[in-house]
């Protein structure tokens, strides 16, 4: 096969499911951004559900969930929910399924301790290493001065308080949910420690945001480890996948449509990512700030809605170049990063 197959052309509607393959439900629940929804999973154990992901914590999700679980989950309780990775809209609500119905929380450790550690970390206004590090990657003077007197996102506004145990999932392990046994593969890049589910019974893969199709997900460097190489460890985890991917492999990923063509569409993600190497190799002939890279990393007019994503993003690239050996960087008279491709590389 050489192309990716969507075996559903639409998704259920808000509070419905569908059954994408025995035992296994397909919700989707809405997010308040670009990226406007998040797929969800609810595998049927017999006496009760194992839901995979749930959303932001919000008034409105809750509702959704009390509708989905009145009506496709039949009054079942939830006993257990797994967690792809941290982020709010995975991990919102699996805090309110342990409080309000007792259920389980099963994640790798890198997903608990982060979304414990960021729950606490609350901020009326961006602290300073904030402000230098979005100085550092180009940020207007405009817009730095706007952004740091606004309250950014704080993951306690999306998360609802997290149970203080979980279960620990990692690489290699099995575990058994929905009538299948699912084997654990853990990727990076996107999240620290991202699982994904391979069913050992079937041809389902349970891909949250590792494996997704028509879009690729962020790959961002952060004031929190700023000298983080995210991209490295994205196309080492594609690589990492493509051994075990086969064509006949159902994907059921965090957002979009599930789909076939596994192999294939981890060859467009690997090659998406080096084309905006090269771009970037050309573009850095000169130097630029990670902004003033936007251009030929993203090939489109950037809003101010994304430009704290694109922001990100663009550092992860100027950072793979420059742990490759690849650019020098230096910090102007603004205190701006510069890169630039070595001599010896252009």
């Amino acid at each position: 096969m050489s192309r990716i197959v969507y075996p559903f052309d639409a998704p259920p509607p808000e509070g419905e499911a569908t059954e994408v393959a025995p035992g296994v439900l397909w919700c989707r629940l809405p997010l308040p951004m670009a990226l406007n929804h998040v797929n969800v999973y609810a595998l049927d154990d017999g006496d009760g559900w194992t839901i995979v992901d749930t959303g932001f914590a919000s008034r409105k999700s809750r509702a959704i969930w009390e509708t989905l679980l009145a009506g496709p989950l039949g009054g079942r309780p939830v006993n257990r929910v797994i967690v792809t990775h941290y982020h709010p809209d995975h991990i919102g609500l699996a805090g309110w399924f342990r409080t309000e119905h007792g259920a389980d929380l099963v994640t790798t450790r890198t997903s608990w301790v982060l979304a414990r550690m960021l729950q606490l970390d609350e901020q009326p206004v961006p602290v300073q290493q904030t402000i230098d590090f979005w100085r550092g990657a180009g940020m207007s003077a405009e817009m730095l001065a706007k952004r740091s007197a606004e309250r950014p996102f704080n993951f306690a506004d999306s998360v609802a308080p997290l149970p203080l145990g979980y279960t620990r999932i990692q690489e290699g392990e099995t575990l058994r949910a929905g009538g299948r046994n699912w084997i654990v593969r853990v990727g990076d890049g996107h999240a620290p420690e991202h699982a994904t589910f391979w069913s050992q019974d079937d041809a389902l893969v349970l891909g949250g945001d590792q494996l997704l199709p028509s879009i690729s997900p962020n790959l961002g460097v952060y004031a929190t480890e700023p000298e983080a190489d995210p991209v490295a460890e994205w196309l080492e985890s594609c690589a990492y996948f493509k051994t075990v991917a086969t064509d006949d492999h159902f994907v059921l990923p965090g957002h979009k449509l599930p789909f076939t063509g596994l192999p294939f569409r981890l060859d467009q993600l690997i090659d998406n990512h080096h084309g905006a190497l090269d771009r970037m190799r050309m573009h850095l002939s000169t130097p630029h700030s990670a902004v003033g890279c936007f251009p030929p990393l993203f090939k489109r007019d950037i809003s101010d809605g994304e430009f704290g994503l694109a922001l990100v993003e663009a550092m992860a690239h100027c950072l793979f170049l420059w742990h490759a050996g690849e650019v020098d960087r230096w910090k102007d008279e603004n205190d701006v990063w510069q890169w630039q491709m070595r001599a010896d590389q252009r």
